[in-house]
């Protein structure tokens, strides 16, 4: 079972990214943005995890807490309280309330609370995500200083790369080599990612094999048309760190 988190957060963009982070590791998520819907999410989704806004629309975190202190549910979630105001007395009472910590906003990286998640809510039980350790991966993609980086942390991984410049490059490769999983950038030279990833599943020996676009293109259209071509899964270069690009490969092949 997946570990289970709640962000009650108004911040719809701050909310939004967080719960990407949270949901490539391998966590249960779901977003409230105002109050009144977080209180009926603890009830509902009964969450282990509480990321929790305190200046909220129709109900604060403040109220939250008692509610939750009212009807014993601190008991089966933990909740960590992340706002804009650091002063001492708004932390003394939320630790008071039940909070187990409280992060101020202009303090703290959500790379840094996703560090806080998972040291208060750990994923060892998690065993979705697959060992890449002897999968052959080929990598499309006409930056070799990203290339190079991709390559290092992958092959600490145990996986065997193959690396291509462009999609002409990928498609011969994919000619001689089955892989189980490809990671392929959008915009290439000669032939682009889109009509590579076409070709790819128009080969019967790739239809099934999973195939990840990695592209600085985010525009809905992009997504789309990726999606609709057959890719599995769309990451956007600049909102991932190259760990949360293995752990999504990682989940990628560990979906049956």
């Amino acid at each position: 079972m997946q570990p289970k988190i709640l962000i009650i957060e108004d911040e719809e963009i701050l909310g939004e990214i967080l719960q990407k982070k949270l949901t490539l590791l391998g966590y249960e998520t779901e977003l409230a943005t105002d109050g009144a819907e977080g209180m009926e999410k603890i009830r509902s989704f009964k969450p282990e995890l509480i990321l929790l806004d305190i200046v909220l629309p129709n109900l604060s975190g403040y109220e939250i807490l008692e509610k939750m202190k009212e009807e014993n549910l601190l008991a089966a979630s933990k909740v960590i309280v992340i706002s804009n105001s650091g002063q001492p007395v708004e932390i003394d009472r939320v630790l008071e309330l039940g909070a187990i910590d409280y992060l101020v906003k202009a303090d703290f990286s959500p790379e840094e609370v996703v560090d806080k998640v998972t040291k208060a809510l750990p994923l060892e039980n998690i065993t979705a995500s697959a060992s890449l350790a002897g999968k052959k991966i080929l990598v499309v993609e006409d930056d070799i200083f990203l290339r190079n980086l991709i390559v290092k942390k992958m092959e600490k991984e145990g996986c065997a790369i193959s690396l291509a410049y462009d999609g002409d490059e990928a498609l011969k490769l994919a000619t001689d080599t089955r892989y189980d999983l490809v990671l392929l950038d959008l915009v290439m030279p000669n032939t682009n990612g889109i009509d590579t990833l076409k070709e790819l599943k128009k080969n019967p020996n790739y239809a099934a094999i999973p195939v990840i676009i990695f592209s600085n293109l985010s525009q809905d259209a992009d997504i789309d048309a990726a999606k609709k071509a057959g890719a599995a899964d769309f990451i956007i270069k600049s909102n991932f760190t190259l760990t949360e690009v293995i752990q999504k490969i990682k989940q990628v092949l560990g979906k049956p």
